[in-house]
């Protein structure tokens, strides 16, 4: 599949996984799978860096607090274990399925422009963090803008109602208080998904960023 160059799906590899630490002296490492499945991360076809230059043979052994132990192959000791230590692990996205309903590939969100329904812009979508409660995509507002450094938002439908891949930008209703407060002084701000009023309702639901 030739590489897709429309904003916002630029980039053929998908991070799928990440090397969080070595474990014990033997050269396991722990992995933590970003992938649907956990157990697919490892059978997904080759993996590779961020750049696609080095390829890891990844062999799963058991569930580990959350994660994975896992054998690398050629890693042999903790010092070579240790190497690896935040290493992110990619395929090439052609090797993936589609995203399910309500689904997006971090790196098709990441880089695209946040707007107002209005068009004003609200600056850049820089990463996707999920702290427990559901995806938070964090905003990179565009300089100058009063001294606001990054804007923390729920990855709902209510907040972010529009996901125009092609036309690399997404739509933000900021919540009531979003935008105003400790903010404006710099520093993040995050609000929660219903902290507008009236019940929550299908327009709340969580979307789904995945790898």
């Amino acid at each position: 599949m030739p590489p897709d160059n429309r904003p916002g799906l630029g980039s053929t590899l998908i991070c799928v996984g990440e090397i969080v630490a070595p474990h014990g002296v033997r050269g396991l490492v722990r992995v933590r799978s970003f992938t649907a499945d956990p157990n697919a991360v490892a059978s997904l076809g080759p993996l590779t860096d961020a750049d696609g230059r080095r390829t890891f043979g990844l062999t799963l052994l058991s569930p580990h607090r959350g994660q994975w132990l896992a054998r690398v192959e050629g890693v042999d000791d903790r010092d070579a274990a240790l190497a690896l230590r935040g290493t992110r692990l990619h395929v090439d996205r052609a090797v993936l399925p589609p995203p399910g309903e309500e689904e997006f590939y971090h790196a098709d969100l990441i880089g695209l422009r946040a707007e107002r329904a209005d068009g004003s812009p609200l600056g850049v979508v820089r990463a996707v963090h999920d702290f427990g409660a559901g995806d938070v995509l964090e905003i990179v507002p565009p300089p100058g803008r009063g001294g606001r450094t990054t804007m923390m938002v729920p990855f709902t439908r209510a907040v972010v109602p529009v996901i125009d891949l092609a036309g690399g930008r997404l739509v933000v209703e900021p919540p009531e208080g979003l935008l105003d407060g400790p903010a404006d002084q710099g520093g993040d701000r995050q609000v929660d998904g219903d902290s507008e009023a009236g019940p929550p309702g299908e327009s709340d639901a969580p979307r789904r960023a995945v790898g």
